[in-house]
């Protein structure tokens, strides 16, 4: 059981420190930002996996009650493979530091769950206090749509059951029906892949442990990532040029090409719809996310090898 721990710990620290850093500074996730997020999920399920299991592992050997009721349908030989039967000092520790890890996981996850309902409420008694009845002319194929009067272009979407989009009468006036159609599209792209739990996920774990590096750089990469996913699938409907001109359009009175910090995304954006990077290969596609899907196994193998060269 000690060898399972150690080994549950390094794979934890690997994925938490050095390989977020490696992936931070690669240049094919710009190109292929869907497959990043799935590895950028892969990495931190592995984090989890390796706390959890390794959680469970110490539980089992601290508390007798515990391995009573996980042991408890494995044969006698698989029980004395993890060689439970007494627990070293650094165990009762490491046991501890992760059941108050998990907890604290936990209530990061429900306040952020928590603000984001609570915002979203608000959000929503507002917008329907100062939007106009939906002009007839507009096609309602488009989904969902609520129209707010202001002057100032500008569309977003609102997670719920059904995700709501929103436009401005500014973005009515000033955009094309092609430029449109792109911006509704890039926000439709939000809703269909739920990128507001990746966006939740990641904000929670970032504020709960924020000198984990792969947590930070998770919250960091994940709000730059589906919104280059956003733009790729807007991109393919109605077009690069459209899709950056309708970007532009929206961010103008924003400073979209300007050099500060807070607008650097922006024109990162406008640039890559601009002058589209080389994508990955498809076989090369396949593979990445065939081997960030392996990569969760990992501490599921080493949780259960002891048991698995037990059996008979």
């Amino acid at each position: 059981m000690t060898y399972c721990l150690l080994l549950l710990s390094v794979v934890a620290v690997t994925a938490a420190v050095p390989v977020p850093r490696l992936l931070t500074r690669a240049k094919w996730p710009e190109r292929e930002p869907v497959v990043a997020l799935w590895v950028w999920q892969c990495l931190v399920a592995t984090v989890l996996l390796c706390c959890l299991t390794a959680l469970a592992l110490g539980a089992a050997a601290v508390f007798g009650t515990v391995r009573a009721q996980l042991f408890a349908p494995a044969p006698p030989a698989v029980t004395a493979a993890y060689d439970l039967s007494h627990a070293s000092s650094w165990t009762t520790v490491l046991t501890v530091l992760l059941a108050c890890g998990a907890a604290w996981t936990t209530a990061m996850l429900a306040r952020e769950l928590a603000e984001a309902r609570r915002r979203r409420a608000g959000a929503l008694a507002h917008l329907r206090d100062r939007a106009p009845d939906l002009p007839a002319g507009l096609p309602q194929e488009r989904g969902p749509l609520l129209v707010l009067e202001e002057e100032y272009p500008d569309a977003w979407w609102m997670p719920g059951s059904p995700p709501q989009l929103i436009v401005t009468t500014g973005a009515l006036r000033r955009l094309t029906d092609h430029q449109l159609d792109a911006v509704l599209t890039h926000e439709r792209g939000h809703a269909r892949a739920r990128h507001d739990w990746l966006l939740h996920l990641s904000a929670a774990l970032a504020a709960g442990f924020p000198r984990v590096p792969l947590f930070a750089h998770f919250c960091e990469q994940t709000h730059r990532l589906v919104e280059l996913s956003a733009d790729d699938t807007a991109s393919r409907r109605c077009g690069h040029l459209t899709t950056a001109l309708a970007l532009i359009e929206l961010n103008q009175h924003r400073g979209v090409l300007s050099c500060s910090s807070s607008h650097r995304l922006l024109g990162e954006r406008v640039d890559r719809l601009l002058e589209p990077p080389p994508r990955l290969g498809r076989r090369h596609r396949a593979l990445t996310t065939a081997a960030a899907s392996l990569v969760p196994l990992v501490p599921l193998l080493i949780t259960f090898a002891p048991g698995l060269t037990a059996l008979p």
